[in-house]
């Protein structure tokens, strides 16, 4: 049974983020979430090595459930754990974005599809309250507030769909392609162009009109996938290069 610590609050040395350490969640699923969540944003870069030592420093845990979080992001295919060199991060490549998101754009637009016939008033007004906070942080450029938002409404769109096979392909999925997400708003000019993807879709749910929904979602999955095939292909680790790769490639 995974280790629960006693409840404190930790802040690490290479990020600004705090980790709560709670009695109310397994040590394990807490960690895995704090590394989830730097894998993501590629503060953990592909490729790289975790060193268990200086983790469980800076993370301030012990080594039994640190481990036992690897464990559960190696199940997520995050990282690989190897016997004789320890864990890494899994490689993203441009040939698996391209793969993935044209599997998800299928998924997500078949759910806008659904969901646009299918949701409440209630239902398109937690929507249309979600949209307005995410477009809050767009106007203020908190990136990091409004990705989570964005994959949020995502995410709640395919369960709006209220088909539970969509809902669970999807989940699977997005453990591999929500990093890559994330890499597809350093661009500014794509980011301005998925907010506008973002507001046809509220359009298209406001009117009912489930063509429309498909249609708008499609193309903004395929075109997130292009981005992130982009970042990918330039070969960028260091979230910190990512801003120069991508004004190369929107000038293309």
């Amino acid at each position: 049974m995974p280790s629960r610590p006693s409840e404190e609050t930790r802040r690490t040395p290479s990020s600004s983020r705090e980790t709560k350490l709670s009695r109310r969640e397994p040590f394990a699923h807490q960690i895995a979430t704090t590394l989830r969540d730097r894998i993501i944003r590629g503060d953990l870069p592909a490729g790289g090595r975790i060193v268990e030592r200086s983790l469980c420093e800076t993370l301030a845990v012990s080594r039994t459930p640190l481990r036992e979080a690897l464990k559960l992001l190696e199940l997520e295919g995050l990282i690989e754990l190897s016997q004789n060199r320890g864990a890494r991060i899994m490689s993203f490549t441009a040939e698996e974005a391209s793969d993935l998101f044209e599997v998800i754009a299928g998924l997500e637009s078949l759910a806008a599809e659904i969901a646009a016939l299918r949701m409440k008033t209630a239902d398109l007004e937690e929507l249309d309250e979600m949209h307005s906070r995410m477009m809050e942080h767009y106007h203020s450029r908190e990136k990091d507030p409004y990705f989570e938002l964005n994959s949020a409404i995502h995410d709640r769109i395919v369960r709006l769909s209220r088909n539970p096979v969509l809902v669970a392909t999807h989940a699977n999925l997005m453990l591999r392609a929500r990093r890559g997400r994330y890499m597809a708003i350093v661009d500014p000019q794509r980011w301005e162009e998925s907010v506008s993807e973002h507001e046809a879709l509220m359009a298209a749910l406001h009117a009912r009109d489930a063509d429309a929904a498909r249609r708008v979602w499609k193309r903004h999955l395929l075109r997130t996938g292009e981005t992130v095939c982009a970042v990918l292909a330039a070969g960028v680790l260091d979230p910190a290069q990512l801003d120069a790769v991508m004004e190369r490639t929107a000038a293309v």
